[in-house]
């Protein structure tokens, strides 16, 4: 009865959690489910092997629906002995995205008792930080994989704390699995800044040591944690080893080529600068995180038809209709950035507990903290920041291969609401003088509302309101509607301040009443319990809400069938689609009806890449031709059709000549300088493999009589020895040839296919995807897994025999 009474508060906690992620995301109880963008790319682009998957119950780890032909690996592929997903199912156990959001609070809430707070503290932290609007608008657009990374996050925090605080068994556990759990994640840039968070952690607890003259209890707990980093890599090895053999074939990988299509250098190795840090938070704009539309929201706003900008339209001639349509849309963000889907705002009143915890905390926790908060808020200004990003860019391995350098604020979602909890923690402590505690509220509250007040009172000496676009919208509506534009934006700019000063001074007011002896800490945990609640929630839903959630099977069968799709899907044989009726390789819509060149991806293949830089985007028909494109979709007035390509080389083809380049740049060239159709360019690095004792023999057949997504069966006959070139990209870590049962050797030509000499004869020719890094990967997850088991076991046992 004692341990259930002791329990019994942790399981209320739960069940708040369950309620409040049912309660935000109630859609999902009517069977509805979130409309995402991101999501309905990534099911176009995994349809055909999730079919072959149902069909078969086999995985086929290689899809053609992509991009010509790619990896399944990053297209959520099932591997062998995954254990840790299956733990991370029964964790997600809610329907989504009410899964990720119970996942936000049981990771933060874990974290928070591994520093000793109190249960109800954990509970408010929890919130501020499951309801940060950052952590909720990603799950409006689909960004699944990053929304599963940050809420493990506190996890693997709380489990290296743990171990430096107490190196018992199931301080290893916790590292254990939560740092398995946010590898199988797999959002590698999130798991990078938690990287960056825990370098900054270990260093403040280095220096603790080194005071403190504890330096063989410092690198006790450094060993435990390497073979708790090490297990937990090794559950998830082939997931792991897989995605570093794509990244090398991706655009994340090195470059093939030095120039560009135009003739000028290329990059070779990682992403550019510019494609880096296009996302790259203002610093001013980083004051979101205290007002949330400091800088007008989103890109695009709803102000109604109470706003200026509403009666302008109708000015200038526009109807009702079209005004309203305008101002439900209105472009109010006036900050620098390309596209901005919400602002990242974190809570007026979180902020402020995190000023007055600056005044309180003393000692290593600090000092990791503020450092990783100082460390993400730079690093995202990106390009406003130049010479630190430039340094990480530089110098800081494996910085260059992730974008979108303001995604690194969730390290500060992360921290400030840590930090802000342990504030109201040190409050109720009563090893604090109170002197020391008013000191601390009155320099908080004097700093944040001074900050606020100096904006609302000189908003228009500080800032213009001007956006990036605006001068596109005032050649297009003229000055009045510009006018119209700015003064909404200070009105947005005005409530939002004042909103937030009233917040801070009511978290401000909530505190005063504590040191007064007029509240309680029930009453002041309530006070911010519902105060963050309401601020928090009330701005996410401005941006999630019930409008986003359609009936299950909008989400299920997002494309519908047009009917360019039926006159294509009647063709029976093995052949590839273009698109060029909008962005082919910007969406998934081709990959879910037709084996597609184009798709949707944050990391193509990159030979791919490359040929449509320097081809396909031209709607070079020769190669696109020479990749079996045997129909495109074309835009017509009445929508699309489809147009055949009587040019198509077809699955495979027989050559007369080889044309042997020397490098890749003249080998991406090439392919504009000779007839693909009887002229083979191959890289000389390949000149062992090929032989050219061949004769073209134009009687000559090859015939694709097999298709499976893993498996290409063909049959051909010949009287003399022939070169063959096949319409399939060449992906050699996987791919491997078999003539009539016996393994044979194929090569990489005209930049991106297979190629291979054949004998005489008739024979039976077989393309089989069996990837090693599969079969190597799964063993040594298994051997991890059962390691991780029998140390459990061995700690449950150990605890039994402790009691007994």
């Amino acid at each position: 009865m004692a341990k259930l009474k002791q329990f019994l508060p942790h399981l209320l906690v739960l069940a708040g959690f369950i309620l409040l992620s049912l309660f935000y995301f109630n859609p999902v109880l009517q069977g509805k489910e979130i409309f995402q963008s991101d999501i309905i790319q990534y099911i176009g682009m995994a349809m055909e092997q999730n079919d072959f998957r149902a069909q078969t119950g086999e995985e086929p780890y290689w899809t053609d629906a992509a991009f010509g032909g790619m990896p399944t690996y990053q297209l959520g592929a099932y591997y062998p002995h995954n254990y840790v997903k299956k733990l991370d199912s029964a964790l997600r156990f809610l329907p989504r995205p009410a899964d990720y959001l119970f996942l936000y609070f049981i990771g933060f809430y874990i974290l928070l008792l591994c520093m000793k707070v109190d249960y109800r503290l954990a509970f408010l932290g929890s919130i501020a930080f499951g309801f940060s609007t950052y952590l909720i608008i990603i799950l409006g657009v689909g960004h699944n994989a990053k929304a599963h990374a940050i809420a493990y996050m506190p996890m693997v925090i709380a489990g290296i704390i743990a171990i430096f605080r107490n190196r018992n068994i199931w301080s290893f556990l916790l590292l254990t699995v939560a740092m398995a759990l946010e590898i199988q994640a797999n959002h590698f840039q999130m798991t990078y800044y938690l990287l960056l968070l825990v370098i900054i952690l270990g260093i403040a607890y280095l220096v603790d040591a080194y005071r403190k003259k504890l330096f063989p209890q410092y690198f006790k707990s450094l060993g435990i944690m390497v073979i708790a980093v090490v297990l937990a890599i090794a559950a998830n090895a082939t997931n792991l080893l897989a995605t570093s053999e794509y990244a090398r074939f991706s655009t994340r990988g090195e470059s093939n080529l030095t120039i560009q299509p135009d003739g000028s250098p290329k990059q070779n190795d990682g992403l550019s600068f510019d494609y880096i840090t296009e996302y790259s938070y203002g610093i001013i704009e980083s004051f979101n995180l205290m007002v949330p539309r400091f800088m007008g929201g989103g890109s695009s706003e709803n102000i109604g038809k109470d706003s200026n900008l509403y009666q302008a339209l109708r000015e200038i001639g526009a109807s009702p209709v079209q005004a309203q349509g305008f101002a439900e849309n209105a472009p109010t963000y006036w900050g620098d950035q390309p596209f901005v889907g919400a602002p990242a705002y974190i809570g007026a009143s979180v902020i402020f507990l995190f000023v007055f915890a600056l005044f309180l905390i003393k000692g290593r926790l600090k000092w990791w903290v503020v450092g990783g908060s100082i460390l993400a808020l730079t690093l995202s200004w990106g390009k406003n920041f130049g010479f630190l990003t430039d340094f990480f860019i530089s110098y800081v391995p494996l910085y260059d291969k992730f974008r979108a350098v303001s995604s690194i604020q969730v390290i500060l979602e992360l921290c400030l609401p840590l930090f802000a909890v342990i504030g109201l923690h040190k409050l109720f402590s009563e090893k604090i003088e109170d002197d020391q505690k008013l000191y601390a509220l009155k320099w908080s509250a004097a700093t944040t509302s001074g900050i606020l007040l100096v904006f609302l009172l000189f908003k228009s000496v500080l800032f213009d309101f001007a956006g990036a676009n605006d001068s596109m919208y005032a050649s297009q509506f003229g000055m009045d509607f510009m006018n119209a534009l700015e003064e909404d934006r200070k009105s947005i700019f005005n409530s939002d301040v004042i909103r937030s000063l009233v917040l801070v001074l009511l978290s401000a007011s909530l505190i005063w009443g504590y040191l007064q002896k007029k509240l309680n800490q029930n009453l002041v945990i309530a006070g911010f319990c519902i105060m963050i609640l309401i601020d928090l929630v009330s701005v996410d839903r401005r941006y999630v809400n019930n409008d986003d959630f359609v009936q299950a099977r909008e989400m299920q069968q997002p494309f519908q069938k047009l009917a360019a799709d039926e006159a294509i899907l009647q063709d029976t044989t093995h052949f590839k689609v273009f698109d060029v009726s909008g962005s082919p390789f910007n969406t998934g819509r081709t990959s879910y009806y037709h084996n597609a060149i184009g798709g949707y991806h944050a990391a193509k293949p990159g030979r791919i890449q490359d040929l449509y830089d320097f081809y396909i985007s031209t709607n070079n028909i020769e190669v696109l031709s020479m990749l079996n494109v045997k129909y495109f979709i074309i835009p017509t007035e009445d929508g699309t059709q489809a147009q055949q390509n009587p040019n198509a080389f077809g699955n495979a083809w027989f050559v007369e000549n080889v044309k042997w380049v020397e490098n890749q740049d003249e080998e991406i060239l090439s392919l504009k300088e000779v007839n693909l159709n009887n002229t083979v360019v191959i890289n000389t690095e390949f000149r062992e493999k090929v032989n050219m004792n061949f004769n073209f023999d134009p009687d000559a057949s090859i015939d694709l009589v097999g298709y499976k997504p893993n498996e290409l069966k063909y049959k051909y006959s010949a009287d003399k020895p022939q070169f063959a070139v096949f319409s399939e990209n060449y992906y050699q870590p996987g791919w491997q040839a078999y003539l009539d049962g016996k393994p044979v050797s194929h090569v990489r030509v005209n930049y991106v296919l297979r190629g291979m000499n054949l004998p005489a004869g008739a024979h039976d020719l077989v393309f089989k995807f069996e990837p090693q890094v599969v079969k190597t990967g799964s063993t040594v997850a298994l051997v991890s897994s059962i390691i991780i088991g029998l140390v459990l076991i061995g700690g449950l046992g150990y605890e039994l025999k402790k009691r007994n």
